[in-house]
C-alpha cells in the first residue's frame, strides 16, 4: 500500500482553495492554529486534553520512569525518567470514515 504524506503547506493550499481566498492570506491562520495547539500541549499541566468537535481530541498525559528499562540491541539496563506523552483520539465523524472498507 502506498503511503501519501500531506505537508502544512498541502493544509494551506486546500483551505485556501476552499475558501477562495489566496495562499499569502490563508497561510498565517494556520500557522497560528498550530502554534496556538502546539502552545497548549507545552503547558506545564500533568494532564492537558484538547477537544475538536467532530474531529477528534489531543491529549498530553504523563508517564511513569522506568528504572529498569532494557536496550534491545546491547542488551544494557537503562533509566527512562518519567516524561509527557501525546496521544490523538480521533471524534465520531472521523471513526466512521475510518472504519470504511477500503
Amino acid at each position: 500500500m502506498k503511503t501519501r504524506t500531506y505537508t502544512k503547506r498541502d493544509i494551506v493550499k486546500r483551505v485556501a482553495k476552499q475558501t477562495n481566498s489566496s495562499y499569502d492570506q490563508t497561510a498565517p491562520y494556520i500557522d497560528e492554529i498550530f502554534g496556538t495547539i502546539r502552545e497548549m500541549m507545552s503547558k506545564s499541566y500533568d494532564n492537558i486534553r484538547i477537544e475538536v468537535r467532530n474531529f477528534g481530541v489531543f491529549e498530553v498525559k504523563p508517564t511513569k520512569a522506568k528504572p529498569r528499562a532494557r536496550n534491545p540491541r546491547t542488551n544494557e539496563e537503562v533509566y527512562v525518567p518519567a516524561h509527557k506523552k501525546s496521544h490523538f483520539k480521533p471524534g465520531k465523524i472521523l471513526k466512521q470514515h475510518l472504519k470504511q472498507p477500503i
